[in-house]
């Protein structure tokens, strides 16, 4: 029975091996490209560099102005994650505590946003946008990303606390507490392993999309990473070094970010299974 159990446990390990290789196969090339020439990338894209250049990095932080575009990404990001999760996890807590046909309703009509999809929208969305004087402004694609972010955090907050007992802000009720208070000290923090999972979904599709601002986004000055990433790719030629060197420094961030936030979602993992 043990040897069975053992077999078993190894040919899990191997499969999730595998499957890190084979994941980390597109962070690999993206790397080790973002270093070589561009004839070289041509000629071998699989294998290191022959010199290392690292002046494609220095040329794709003037080009690019890369300081400025990075800054309007972070504004976008950090602006629509927070606002996101404030809007989302309140509603939710309003709708769970509150039940009835309205929140039913009001629950149904916002998910029903989950299942149309961005290309039927995309011109409704650019006149009305246009109307509101929200296109080419960060504030307008923070609103914006408002809209389409709610919805799928709203599902995922709701169902998470419909499994927090309504004792405990009962209690806090009986303590003088008013709503605000027990949203605040008490749920929020109850919220924190759903709250890490939303923040770094979230995160990783505003931080990397490339549709939306480009359709709303035309002023330079105004452009995110992966819009200013894209004059690297023209009708005739691709400089796929200096563009895979401006993706790696894209996606740095994001990758120290999602390495923060993992340790809280084990964390608050381990303390919910501790407290059941």
């Amino acid at each position: 029975m043990k040897d069975r159990y053992d077999s078993g446990k190894l040919v899990i390990e191997l499969v999730m091996i595998l499957l890190g290789i084979l994941f980390f196969i597109p962070l690999y090339l993206t790397f080790i490209n973002a270093f070589k020439r561009y004839d070289e990338v041509l000629a071998s894209t699989s294998s290191l560099p022959s010199v290392w250049q690292f002046e494609n990095f220095t040329t794709v932080w003037s080009q690019i102005q890369f300081p400025g575009v990075f800054m309007n990404s972070l504004i976008i990001t950090v602006g629509s994650v927070v606002g996101i999760l404030l809007i989302s996890s309140a509603a939710a807590y309003q709708l769970v505590r509150n039940p009835g046909i309205w929140s039913n309703i009001i629950f149904m009509v916002i998910l029903s946003s989950l299942v149309i999809p961005f290309q039927t929208m995309m011109i409704p969305l650019v006149k009305v946008a246009k109307d509101f004087h929200l296109i080419n402004s960060l504030h307008g694609m923070i609103i914006m990303y408002l809209g389409f972010g709610v919805p799928l955090a709203l599902f995922l907050y709701h169902g998470f606390v419909k499994g927090i007992p309504v004792e405990l802000e009962e209690a806090a009720t009986i303590d003088g507490c008013g709503t605000v208070g027990v949203f605040f000290r008490i749920l929020l923090p109850l919220l924190a392993p759903i709250t890490t999972t939303i923040a770094i979904l979230h995160t990783l599709w505003i931080w990397n999309d490339f549709l939306l601002p480009f359709i709303m986004l035309t002023s330079k000055a105004n452009r995110t990473i992966p819009l200013a990433t894209y004059v690297y790719f023209g009708e005739y030629a691709n400089q796929w070094n200096l563009a895979l060197a401006a993706l790696t420094m894209a996606i740095l961030p994001v990758i120290a970010f999602f390495l923060a936030m993992q340790r809280y979602i084990i964390q608050g993992i381990t303390a919910g299974a501790v407290k059941g």
